[in-house]
């Protein structure tokens, strides 16, 4: 590649990443979660979509089964194989299948890595704001807001409506 000038290496820093380039975070949590992410959309002109790469560990998954209120998603397998949980039925895939999973209650989903290799895949989402999201294996609710406001709780520890108020 040839040296970019100035306003050249400014919009590519605004448009451009490369997943295999992206720094990595290891996020772990035993037994069940091991993955390596990166942030692709972070610091770009996204607004409306975010994107990330996702590496998870053989035997392992990345995020619980849930599903969104108002985001969609979408996920294009970059190396491995493994299975795709949506909708309470067990779905193989492989390098090079893209998935589109819509929002709503009728597609709580996750990916597992249930080979011996890694699973490495892109994450693709619209990016609402406020989002709610559901999981149906623990019976959470959470609100996700702007600049990194969240809440999480348990369906049925929630409080009436007027709790609070005179």
């Amino acid at each position: 590649m040839s040296p970019l000038n100035e306003k050249q290496a400014a919009l590519r820093a605004k448009l451009i990443r490369n997943h295999q380039e992206v720094p990595r975070e290891h996020f772990a949590r035993a037994p069940r979660y091991d993955s390596m992410i990166g942030a692709l959309s972070d610091g770009t002109l996204a607004r409306k979509l975010g994107c990330g790469v996702d590496t998870v560990a053989p035997g392992q998954q990345s995020c619980p089964y849930h599903f969104h209120h108002t985001q969609e998603e979408m996920f294009i397998v970059l190396s491995g194989h493994g299975t795709l949980r949506v909708a309470n039925e067990l779905l193989p895939i492989k390098t090079g299948d893209v998935i589109f999973i819509p929002c709503g209650p009728d597609y709580p989903h996750h990916i597992l890595n249930t080979s011996d290799a890694p699973l490495s895949y892109l994450s693709i989402s619209t990016q609402e704001r406020p989002e709610v999201c559901e999981y149906p294996d623990s019976g959470k609710i959470g609100v996700f807001a702007n600049k990194g406001r969240s809440f999480v709780q348990r369906l049925e520890n929630g409080l009436d409506y007027w709790e609070g108020e005179p």
